[in-house]
């Protein structure tokens, strides 16, 4: 994969299995890891490929004593030969001692504490070491659940303890700038030249800790192309539920990571395949299975997501989410058009109102983005009506173009037979003649219909003075 890893690889060192699990060592046994370092002429991690903001920060935090390094996401993509993204920076400095560093920060969260240190518009996430838990510790530092859901972590430790603290070994690399090596207490080396996505410590404690590593390993998985571990995939469809605990806002900001980070479409099958989709849209999972089409719109909508963004175009999760809850829309509609005996355009608000209240207690959609998703769905109403000036009015509306495009999803989809979408691209094309041609020739005829009488205007009545008394004066 790169100059003389699998060289590295092959030196003798014992390869920890186990970290820690729920009841697995206890306080007095040294659980500390075997640190394993990859020297500078033997990884491909340059400081040309880092972000100078991230390198700056590390030699601040070296040259006031303490340790740093660049952990994460940006060295397994370092390694991996992909460019680098996220840059985050973990330290033995407290966030109180980051943050009197650099005055360009601020210290957020309760749960875990961290510092954002910005330089313009990036931002350089700083962590401290964590450690591990005891009974020592008090509630203000650490506290969890009945269930095992991870209240708050705010123990630090040493570089070993954090190591074993992350999610997967992957993530587990650390890179400094005083050595210019990698260091690796996890075997996250190895997983990632078998590309293999392993949790670190007991899957279902970790899962119990955070419901969320659930969806981090589909994310990982599908955007690296790795494959779960067998220890690692096996208790996730059975904790699937637990994501029922966390917040709807952090499962909303999940969501936006899973899709709109280039494999939505992978991203998508994995979910489905772990039981995990069903905790995120509950009800288009449950419309999945009775409409042939709606697996096709949606993927094909995350498709084309995709393609978006790697030609670095702009992407809306307005669109996004109305694709994922479409068919749920669709479904309801017939029942609340039957039910209540509606006309479609209401029956469909009210099952959109529905719809989007029930998903709501699964993942929030803020109202910059659901109020242009039911422009997008009422859209798809007034398309079909190609009539006077109607048409004009549809074409010149705000959401016009995301509804055309959605449109054309629903027929590449097979939910509605091929015409309608091609007839507005024609219209769109067209010039006044070319208009006009095309709503006379719209089912058949005039598109109007029968010409209207026109109206009679009712003569505007005058109104008569009338003979009041002129009221009496003092001269009278």
């Amino acid at each position: 994969m790169f100059k003389g890893f699998s060289r590295f690889l092959q030196r003798p060192g014992e390869r920890l299995k186990t970290l820690f699990g729920p009841e697995s060592a206890s306080a007095t046994e040294d659980t500390t890891p075997t640190r394993q370092v990859l020297p500078r002429d033997e990884h491909n991690v340059s400081r040309q490929n880092l972000s100078e903001s991230a390198l700056k920060v590390l030699y601040r935090l070296n040259g006031a004593g303490y340790d740093a390094y660049l952990v994460g996401g940006c060295i397994r993509d370092s390694l991996l030969g992909n460019r680098p993204k996220d840059f985050d920076v973990a330290t033995n400095a407290t966030p109180d001692e980051v943050r009197q560093l650099f005055r360009n920060s601020r210290i957020i969260g309760r749960r875990f504490r961290i510092v954002h240190v910005r330089f313009g518009r990036e931002v350089i996430e700083v962590t401290t070491f964590r450690g591990r838990h005891g009974e020592e510790h008090t509630g203000n530092l650490s506290q969890q659940s009945d269930e095992g859901l991870l209240l708050r972590d705010n123990v630090w430790g040493s570089v070993e303890e954090d190591a074993i603290r992350r999610d997967f070994t992957v993530n587990a690399l650390y890179y400094s700038v005083t050595d210019f090596a990698i260091h690796d207490w996890t075997g996250g080396l190895q997983d990632l030249e078998d590309r293999v996505l392993r949790l670190i410590g007991d899957p279902e404690t970790r899962y119990r800790e955070d419901p969320v590593r659930m969806l981090r390993a589909a994310r990982f998985a599908a955007k690296l192309d790795f494959r779960i571990a067998e220890e690692t995939e096996a208790p996730i469809r059975e904790l699937a539920p637990l994501l029922l605990q966390i917040p709807p806002a952090r499962l909303f900001e999940e969501v936006l990571k899973l899709f709109l980070s280039g494999h939505a479409v992978q991203s998508f099958r994995v979910l489905r395949e772990h039981g995990l989709f069903a905790m995120l849209f509950p009800e288009s999972d449950e419309v999945l299975e009775e409409h042939p089409w709606a697996v096709k719109l949606i993927e094909q909508a995350l498709a084309n997501t995709d393609a978006r963004i790697a030609q670095e175009r702009p992407v809306t999760p307005a669109f996004l989410f109305g694709a994922l809850l479409w068919p749920c829309v669709q479904q309801r509609t017939l029942r609340v058009a039957h039910e209540q005996d509606l006309p479609a355009v209401p029956a469909q608000q009210a099952a959109a109102q529905q719809v989007i209240s029930r998903q709501l207690q699964h993942t929030s959609i803020p109202k910059r983005f659901s109020m242009p998703m039911r422009d997008i769905w009422d859209l798809q109403q007034q398309l079909p009506r190609r009539r006077g000036r109607r048409v004009f009015q549809t074409l010149e509306h705000p959401r016009f173009r995301a509804a055309y495009d959605f449109l054309l999803l629903r027929e590449e989809a097979g939910e509605l037979a091929p015409g309608l979408g091609e007839w507005w691209t024609e219209f769109q094309q067209a010039d006044e003649e070319g208009q006009r041609q095309l709503l006379t020739n719209t089912d058949g005829g005039n598109p109007a219909g029968p010409t209207p009488k026109p109206r009679r205007r009712r003569p505007r009545k005058r109104r008569r003075p009338t003979n009041k008394p002129t009221p009496p004066t003092l001269d009278d």
